[in-house]
């Protein structure tokens, strides 16, 4: 298997284990949105806390020039070390929701 493959089933791995998160609170489930073809992997959190629609963005992460961007990250731990954990090296992945100047100070991929 190819490097870009491989990336690909890492991703949907690591993305796929939060669907089975359980909230303590309201009727919220996550689910997967996954686009090979365009290399977006999405977590979407979507139901309801209460008489307050939950709908949102829990992950989001493209592969963009054969690296790993990771857009969004509203988990508590953050997915970088659980990809790299997995098996994707630091200077392919970049923490987008960073701005430039400040990705150059962490230890992963600047663009």
């Amino acid at each position: 298997m190819d490097t870009l493959d491989t990336h690909r089933q890492i991703i949907q791995n690591v993305l796929t284990e939060y669907i089975r998160l359980q909230y303590a609170y309201g009727e919220i489930q996550n689910e997967t949105i996954f686009d090979r073809e365009a290399d977006r992997y999405l977590v979407m959190s979507i139901g309801w806390q209460g008489v307050r629609r939950i709908h949102g963005c829990l992950i989001h992460v493209d592969i963009i020039n054969d690296k790993v961007w990771i857009q969004r990250d509203g988990t508590e731990h953050g997915i970088a070390a659980e990809l790299v954990a997995a098996g994707i090296p630091k200077d392919r992945i970049v923490l987008g929701f960073h701005s430039p100047e400040v990705r150059q100070h962490t230890n992963y991929a600047v663009a």
